[in-house]
């Protein structure tokens, strides 16, 4: 659904936006795709694939085959104010995570539990884990 409508996280059934309010962003279902995208970067959020090509018969991807990383190295080095690279998934951080191995190592790398409804952990566990966006977001205060 996504990939037919050239927008990212377009099958309704993904959490992906879900989540991200549950970390405490605006309350994106609401808007329309255009306006959740504006309103992510006055959030200093950008989305990006990890993945620049690939062989994928259907949309799980378990199915992703024959990938070719985009330039994230590139990416980090356009963005001197970045704090977190977090990954949707565990192939997304597989990938993203050795094309970057020794790159920014001051960018914190987070692994996410996919937004995907194929990866069937309860939305509760996954809005737990999601919460570690807070702190690179600023949406949490260190105590002293």
């Amino acid at each position: 659904m996504s990939l037919a409508a050239s927008r990212y996280y377009g099958n309704p059934r993904n959490a992906f936006w879900r989540l991200l309010e549950s970390v405490g962003c605006r309350d994106l279902q609401s808007f329309a795709y255009e306006d959740r995208l504006e309103a992510l970067k006055a959030a200093g959020i950008a989305l990006w694939d990890v993945i620049a090509e690939a062989e994928r018969p259907g949309s799980l991807d378990g199915a992703i085959r024959d990938e070719s990383p985009n330039d994230l190295a590139g990416l980090i080095a356009r963005l001197p104010a970045l704090r977190a690279v977090a990954f949707n998934g565990g192939k997304a951080a597989t990938l993203g995570r050795k094309v970057l191995a020794g790159v920014a190592p001051d960018v914190a790398r987070i692994t996410l539990p996919s937004s995907s409804p194929a990866y069937t952990l309860a939305f509760e566990r996954k809005a737990a884990a999601w919460a570690e966006l807070r702190r690179p977001l600023g949406l949490v205060v260190d105590r002293p």
